[in-house]
């Protein structure tokens, strides 16, 4: 195996294990929003947010929601 093939698979290989873990990190959620929106909205269920917010501190909205700024 030359030199040269050899640099090109362990870079290959190195920028397929990036994706790789970038996928289920970064990607996955930006292209399944309303799906993660809804098992947050299960999850928050029965929560008040100004209660368990820190003091000084922004209630949270949703960045998605126009006009929520």
């Amino acid at each position: 195996m030359s030199k040269n093939t050899r640099i090109a698979l362990v870079f290959g290989g190195f920028v397929t294990a990036l994706a790789a873990a970038f996928y289920p990190i970064f990607f996955y959620p930006l292209t399944h929003k309303q799906e993660y929106r809804e098992v947050q909205k299960a999850n928050r269920t029965g929560i008040n947010q100004a209660d368990i917010q820190p003091v000084g501190v922004k209630v949270w909205s949703d960045p998605f929601k126009p006009g929520d700024k």
